[in-house]
């Protein structure tokens, strides 16, 4: 399955997992009502999960994603996406060079790469080998669930990549409802949430809100 097709429409409502915050309800659980919700694509994160244990929900999410045609990206680790067939990998600054995932992955798997500066966007648009499909523009404000990134690139800093660059972005930190809409406007192609869902009453109805708000954004840039 070629899950690369229509990406820049699959990032438009960008679920992060974390199992801390879903208020003792089960991964599986959160990640479905957020689909139903809307949610067009979801990155299973977990930070401090043995291997085996990452492999067994990332394997357990392909199962109920796959049918739905939402793809799974795994965060950091190119050998849980292959062995669950998931359907990419999210990398950052100091995880496997992005040409050298693409190189493990193929050519059909989503791979995501997180950037804090303008340096960095440079860098990786000299390396076409990476075929990277879209850019976590990290983080757009402050959030308590990204700690270890640089200064929040805010709104004018979106305008500032989305004129530098061809591939998509996907914003995230500090995103909610209330700033969704502006995020979009600025040039993102989508938003990525995690507390804003995971840590939801209502993990569906907050998707549902969110997904509203970024689609009628897109649809007033015709994006």
């Amino acid at each position: 399955m070629n899950w690369r097709t229509r990406i820049s429409e699959r990032l438009a409502v960008y679920l992060v997992t974390d199992r801390p915050l879903c208020l003792g309800r089960s991964l599986e659980e959160v990640v479905l009502k957020a689909v139903a919700g809307g949610a067009t694509i979801v990155q299973l994160r977990e930070k401090n999960t043995g291997t085996r244990e990452f492999v067994e929900l990332a394997r357990s999410l392909v199962r109920e994603l796959q049918p739905r045609d939402i793809p799974l990206v795994i965060n950091d680790r190119v050998d849980v996406a292959l062995a669950s067939g998931a359907a990419g990998v999210h990398v950052g600054q100091s995880d496997m060079r992005p040409e050298d995932v693409r190189r493990l992955v193929g050519p059909k798997a989503i791979v995501g790469l997180s950037l804090e500066t303008m340096e960095q966007l440079h860098q990786a648009e000299a390396n076409a080998e990476a075929e990277i499909d879209y850019y976590g523009v990290s983080p757009v404000g402050a959030t308590p669930t990204e700690t270890d990134t640089g200064a929040p690139w805010e709104l004018e800093g979106i305008r500032r990549l989305n004129n530098a660059t061809q591939v998509p972005l996907v914003g995230i930190g500090g995103i909610s409802v209330a700033n969704a809409a502006s995020i979009i406007q600025a040039g993102a192609h989508g938003v990525a949430v995690v507390s804003a869902i995971c840590s939801a009453t209502c993990p569906e109805a907050a998707t549902r809100e969110l997904t509203e708000c970024v689609c009628t954004a897109c649809a007033g840039k015709g994006t």
